[in-house]
């Protein structure tokens, strides 16, 4: 009687697990090739263009300013006093200073401005991302484009459907 107990515990405890198991359903996503398509992506990198243009073109005219100091300075430098000649030195060391300090400025300026433009539609993408795991009893969602995925079982490719959801054909 004791065996037939324990074998008996063992068989619920199989099915149990098996079960367990088979309840666990994997998908899998593209996330960069799903943002590609996104039609918002498009306006996004427009806005970030110009922005980068603008930043450009302020960076230029600085760089112009610092050209025609420099070319100013070594025209005259013979025949300029030894303090202007160290004056002018100062203002283009300044704006030397002035233009590293924009390229940082612009470089951390563009990524915020990015953040800020595509964190939309990032939210929009995994909103859709969430539906569709939770329409079809997805356990798990892998994003196979951040490249940290070195094996991958059997599971479904969901972009068609997450197409589906945000309007994409």
């Amino acid at each position: 009687m004791k065996k037939l107990a324990i074998a008996l515990l063992l068989v619920v405890a199989t099915i149990g697990v098996t079960n367990a198991q088979v309840k666990n359903k994997f998908g899998h996503i593209n996330s960069q090739e799903l943002l590609e398509v996104m039609p918002e992506k498009a306006a996004a990198d427009k806005q970030i263009e110009e922005f980068g243009k603008q930043l450009q073109k302020q960076l230029q005219t600085m760089m112009a300013e610092r050209e025609t100091k420099v070319s100013d300075y070594m025209e005259n430098e013979a025949t300029m006093s030894e303090i202007i000649a160290q004056t002018k030195a100062e203002e283009i060391q300044m704006l030397d200073q002035r233009i590293q300090t924009f390229q940082q400025n612009a470089q951390q300026s563009l990524a915020k401005k990015e953040g800020e433009a595509y964190q939309p539609i990032l939210d929009k993408a995994r909103k859709a991302i969430e539906e569709v795991a939770k329409e079809n009893d997805f356990t798990y969602i892998f994003d196979v484009s951040a490249g940290a995925l070195l094996y991958q079982p059997e599971s479904d490719d969901i972009i068609a459907l997450v197409k589906t959801k945000l309007g994409i054909l």
